[in-house]
């Protein structure tokens, strides 16, 4: 092969090289510019591999027959033998003088050629698109990986083309994807379980002190006089579900529910109705009358929540009890699989108010139950918008799902947990979280301070790769980290048109002809609206009062006197108002 150049200076995992003038180089070696591959001949054994990060025509050294010079990170080396092999970090440094070649077709598939069969194919390389991009499955699930870029540029479809190609490589590995804006429940076919509001059941016993806080306050702060209500009495509810279902047993000692020993937290089936008998009983001993207040907003909070139709999948049968913790674990994270590994959480149907809430139980079952297990068998839990539960100003979201994730991120891996994350705004995640992904997939990201972090999580050798993330184009992606043979420049493959994720709750621009004009149709629409709300009145809810935004009228009887002279309008002439509403 035709001298590309020789190597004039060397400084750690540094060379400079000097690009020859001759007039035998080719186009393609004419153009040759950052982000190609190079490799650097150290004797007959041992071949570097270097990527080329700047170029220059400044300062060069005027004795020799340079053109420009080009700046090179040393990625790795193949060694020679009947079998080249390729493994990263240099043993064998260049010396000044060795020659430079760009790297030839036959050593790209040396350095990208599968390891084992646990290898997925991804896509193609960038600089050559005849040799297949392979990801190690086991280093990617094991050390966690991200999944990150602006909207548009194909994370989804990427995110859909990786857990597609896992689910092949992997058909026992159990996978939980968090589908925030419901656009991946048809991407994985037979094989995956859809849940949503409509099917789930995660009773409110399964959530912890924090987690049914959260729930009953709506995401406000809670009250501090009720949360020691609630702190005292959950334990002690908790201890007579489990005398009635002791009493059940024959010879069975009856147990004192305050002497069980369970805490705030223990996981274990309480019932709605003897939550509110406590309370009650206890606001019956109070003689001070404006004490009493309190405990009665707290139950009035519980049984708006328990009421309200959006908040069936948590307290449908709240009061008959059944310990079902091992049927929803089994549901929710596939144990036994039966054919479906898979299950993708739809969140977009939820209340506002209770998402994080109920991603901070998902996330911390699905750790709780690796621990306790032994890790005996593993699952991959993924995350979409994590910078949506992480969030890397701890003033925004909420604390124990921030929590949770993080527990997965630091220890899961220990107990078969596995992470990924897909954000599209790095920076607003949580830098500790992000840091313990080992395997990163960047894509186009145009903000200064996503780039600034992904800049700080990748080596100093993938850096100089960075400064293509603004350019890159749809389904182009930066690969860095233990999944990879190299920090490459890669492009997905195509998606089948099954597997493309489209958002279910997409709205088409041309209105419906057959709904423009029908009555019962609207009526039907208002029917849905009036029961998703009505037990948010503030006769029922008593903390509405203290909501942010503007607060609901009073129940009252619509007058003339409500029409102001200012309107202009003539009071005598609405005779109809002056009727109570029915």
């Amino acid at each position: 092969m035709t001298p590309f150049g020789r190597v004039i200076s060397v400084r750690g995992s540094l060379a400079r090289v000097g690009l020859l003038a001759t007039s035998r180089m080719g186009i393609a070696e004419i153009r040759a510019t950052v982000g190609r591959f190079v490799s650097i001949r150290c004797g007959t054994a041992t071949t570097i591999v270097a990527m080329i990060t700047d170029a220059t025509c400044e300062d060069l050294p005027s004795s020799d027959n340079y053109i420009a010079s080009a700046g090179v990170d040393l990625l790795g080396e193949i060694l020679g033998g009947e079998r080249p092999k390729f493994q990263r970090g240099v043993t064998n440094y260049p010396t000044i003088g060795d020659t430079v070649e760009l790297i030839s077709n036959q050593e790209l598939r040396t350095v990208y050629a599968p390891s084992g069969s646990d290898q997925i194919d991804v896509g193609t390389l960038q600089q050559d698109r005849s040799v297949i991009a392979y990801v190690d499955v086991e280093e990617m699930l094991s050390k966690h990986f991200a999944v990150l870029g602006s909207t548009g540029v194909g994370k989804s479809t990427g995110v859909s083309l990786l857990l597609n190609e896992i689910l092949k490589s992997r058909p026992n590995l159990r996978i939980f994807l968090l589908d925030v804006h419901n656009e991946y429940g048809r991407c994985f076919g037979e094989r995956a379980l859809v849940l949503n509001p409509r099917n789930l059941k995660l009773p409110f016993w399964l959530f912890n002190f924090e987690e049914i806080v959260d729930v009953l306050f709506a995401g406000r702060p809670g009250v501090p006089e009720e949360l020691d209500i609630l702190a005292e009495v959950i334990p002690i509810a908790k201890g007579i579900y489990t005398q009635y279902q002791n009493s059940d047993r024959i010879g069975l000692k009856r147990l004192d529910p305050k002497t069980v020993g369970y805490t705030m937290d223990t996981p274990v089936p309480y019932r709605l109705v003897d939550l509110i008998s406590l309370i009650d009983e206890r606001m019956g001993k109070l003689e001070n009358r404006s004490s009493r207040i309190i405990y009665h907003k707290l139950i009035s909070r519980i049984e708006t929540v328990r009421n309200d139709p959006r908040y069936t999948f948590m307290f449908d049968n709240a009061n008959v009890g059944g310990d079902t913790m091992a049927e929803v674990i089994s549901h929710l994270f596939r144990l036994p699989a039966n054919g479906k590994p898979m299950t993708v959480m739809q969140l977009a149907g939820f209340p506002a108010e209770v998402v994080d809430s109920v991603v901070s139980v998902l996330c911390r079952m699905a750790f709780d139950f690796g621990l306790w297990s032994d890790g005996v068998s593993p699952l991959l839990f993924v995350c979409e918008e994590a910078h949506r539960y992480a969030s890397a100003d701890r003033s925004i979201g909420f604390g124990p799902t921030r929590k949770a994730v993080s527990r997965i991120a630091k220890e899961g891996r220990k107990y078969g947990v596995y992470l990924g994350l897909v954000t599209q705004r790095p920076a607003e995640l949580d830098a500790t979280i992000i840091s313990q992904c080992n395997t990163l997939f960047a894509m186009r990201l145009a903000n200064d301070r996503d780039q600034a972090l992904l800049r700080s999580a990748v080596s100093d050798a993938a850096a100089n790769l960075l400064s293509f993330v603004p350019s890159l184009g749809t389904r182009e992606v930066l690969a860095f980290g233990e999944g990879v043979a190299l920090p490459t420049r890669l492009r997905f493959k195509e998606v089948p048109a099954h597997q493309l994720p489209r958002s279910e709750a997409a709205i088409k621009t041309v209105p419906s002809v057959a709904a423009g004009h029908d009555m019962h149709f609207v009526s039907a629409v208002l029917e849905r609206w009036r029961g998703a709300t009505s037990q948010r009145d503030v006769a029922n809810d008593p903390g509405i009062s203290d909501r942010p935004g503007p607060r609901p009228m009073e129940p009252r009887t619509l007058e003339a006197p409500m029409l102001q002279p200012s309107m202009g309008l003539d009071p005598d002439r609405f005779s109809l108002l002056k009727k109570p509403l029915r």
